[in-house]
């Protein structure tokens, strides 16, 4: 099985360095209708993109997942079809109206936010025509492997990056707050706020915490478990992040992965090889530290109730303050200009930047307040964010270059590692011989294991020749030739994924779809009539709802604060209805579903 590793970009360039730094394909916000409307593109700076990723066998997703209006179907389609046309790999969606439309044979991946959390409903997609399904971020290692036992579809599951705390597609808080949509790409991150939780009585429990904010995900030791699922497309979440998380986070996971398919069946799905002038680190990266979510089940380190922001990476405990001078127990080194972090007694993350650090002792911009004991946290490497604003990785081709005589004449040939040969036979018969014979063959090989800034590495020259005097600048012309030849091959071979998207019948799981249906057009009413729905509402951002779930939810307040009835804690029951009250006095209710492990929010 081909195992991909799969990367954000917010714009071409970011997904260029994505690239370098070994991804194998890359997914990019669309000009217009991406679930994250502040990571759009063009359409040339995607065309360049492609053209990048694909002298690498790599491939290129364009996101075009939020739900449509009937006015937006047009320009959908004109979109579309010209995202075919610049060699675009696979649109990813949401909106089952799209697959109405008139589209070119382009193939046509699930989008995270259809929710799609059980057996049914990938079976349903892959009956549908859907090439790759991307999972929903809740599913254990064993719910992954019963969906594949039982589908043949390609499936896609999140390894690292941020957590929506509701089922992806079905949130509607930032929409019914402040009609900012998730499902049309403009959510509000609302989730991120601190909240109170208050119970029937009005009692404040929890006071101005990030009650709905999760820690990132982090499967980086668990990528085997993963692949032994089913799961042959590793997706990395960012495409808000900046380029140097993108090349951090993608080389860290590029090396783990080849460590873990080297000696398996299992390869990965592009060409090259890459080296980097860092040392790739998920910590350096921005982070809410690390969980699993409920890959291998429900647990409660799962949550970041103190802070949503970054808190990097552990180096040490404050000894002692003297002044403006903080003395640390260091594990790290820490350099000018890094920015460090800390919780003081009220768990508030308080950060501030050093303007000069002499070994253990730092000197802070300014005169903070910190306790001697106090834990501190890097979020901001200097040395290492200034490495990677450069130039930071090198991604290579393997090339063997065979050079023998025949009929008086030379013929080099070269093959890459992935058998795509070219032949060679220059214009010149050589017939002088060299002096040095040793040496003449010497400079053969050596002008032949050249690259230069080509997408080649030659391995290895294999010379079957007399020992010619063959002029320097000549050996250089002919390398150059043969390698562009190569590069040229190389696209010729390439192959086309081309899937025309079938219009079928097959029945849909449910019979009757509410607002978290999300149809919002006529044609994703109709797809849907078509396999078998008898009853169908409005979407939420079409027709605005009181008293409905705006959100639900894996993550359970009651579990992750100890007050869950099944657990059998010591803790008190609480009064219930319990509330989450935001900062402006915003109010939702709170509703478990203990049968399905579930939290609704009510609006």
């Amino acid at each position: 099985m081909k195992i991909e590793l799969l990367a954000p970009a917010k714009d071409a360039l970011c997904g260029i360095e994505a690239i370098n730094h070994g991804a194998d394909a890359v997914y990019i916000g669309a000009p217009r209708f991406s679930a994250r409307m502040a990571a759009s593109n063009p359409i040339a700076d995607i065309e360049g993109l492609v053209k990048h990723a694909h002298k690498y066998y790599a491939k290129v997703y364009v996101a075009l997942n939020t739900i449509l209006t009937d006015a937006e179907l047009d320009e959908a389609q004109k979109i579309i079809t010209e995202l075919y046309n610049i060699g675009t790999d696979a649109l990813i969606i949401q909106d089952m109206g799209i697959t109405q439309l008139d589209l070119p044979p382009i193939p046509l991946h699930a989008s995270t936010q259809m929710d799609n959390r059980t057996v049914g409903k990938v079976q349903f997609l892959e009956k549908a025509g859907f090439e790759q399904v991307v999972l929903a971020r809740e599913l254990s290692f064993a719910q992954i492997k019963e969906i594949s036992s039982q589908t043949s579809v390609k499936l896609e599951a999140f390894i690292h990056g941020a957590l929506c705390v509701s089922y992806s597609g079905q949130c509607y808080l930032s929409q019914a707050t402040c009609g900012r949509s998730a499902n049309r790409g403009n959510c509000a991150q609302l989730c991120r706020l601190p909240y109170s939780l208050i119970d029937a009585n009005g009692k404040t429990i929890i006071q101005d915490k990030h009650l709905l904010s999760l820690q990132d995900l982090n499967l980086s030791e668990h990528l085997e478990k993963l692949i032994e699922a089913g799961v042959s497309s590793l997706k990395i979440e960012g495409r808000l992040k900046d380029t140097s998380y993108v090349k951090n986070v993608t080389a860290a996971y590029r090396q783990i992965l080849d460590q873990l398919l080297e000696g398996t069946a299992h390869r990965k799905s592009s060409s090259g090889h890459c080296t980097y002038t860092f040392i790739p680190d998920t910590k350096k990266s921005f982070h809410r530290g690390g969980c699993l979510y409920f890959t291998e089940g429900r647990r409660k380190d799962i949550t970041s109730f103190d802070t949503p922001k970054s808190t990097g990476e552990r180096i040490g405990t404050v000894r002692q303050t003297k002044g403006s001078a903080i003395t640390v127990n260091i594990q790290k080194p820490i350099n000018n200009g890094d920015g460090l972090c800390f919780f003081n007694p009220e768990k508030k993350l308080i950060g501030f930047k050093v303007n000069r650090a002499e070994g253990p002792t730092l000197f802070p911009a300014e005169r903070i307040n910190i306790e001697p004991g106090t834990e501190l946290f890097r979020n901001f490497d200097q040395q290492f964010e200034k490495t990677l604003a450069k130039k930071s990785a090198d991604r290579k081709i393997g090339v063997s270059i065979s050079i023998t005589e025949k009929d008086k004449s030379l013929v080099i040939n070269a093959t890459d590692e992935d058998n795509v040969q070219v032949s060679f036979t220059p214009d010149y018969s050589p017939s002088e011989l060299a002096q040095n014979a040793e040496k003449a063959l010497e400079q053969l090989s050596t002008q032949f294991k050249k690259s230069g800034n080509t997408i080649f590495e030659v391995e290895e020259v294999k010379i079957s020749t007399q020992p010619y005097f063959i002029p320097a600048s000549l050996m250089a012309t002919w390398r150059r030739e043969l390698l562009e030849r190569l590069e040229s091959e190389r696209e010729a071979k390439r192959e086309r994924n081309e899937i025309t998207f079938p219009q079928t019948h097959h029945p849909f799981p449910e019979s009757e779809l509410d607002y978290r249906g999300n149809l919002h057009n006529h044609l994703a009413v109709e797809f849907y009539k078509a396999h078998g729905v008898s009853h169908t509402e409005p979407s939420f951002e079409k027709e605005s709802r009181n008293n409905v779930a705006v959100m639900t939810c894996k993550h359970c307040i009651r579990y992750s604060l100890g007050y869950c009835p099944k657990q059998q804690e010591t803790k008190q029951r609480l009064q219930e209805p319990l509330y989450l009250v935001s900062e402006k006095g915003q109010k939702y209710r709170l509703k478990f579903d203990c049968l399905h492990c579930e939290m609704q929010l009510i609006y």
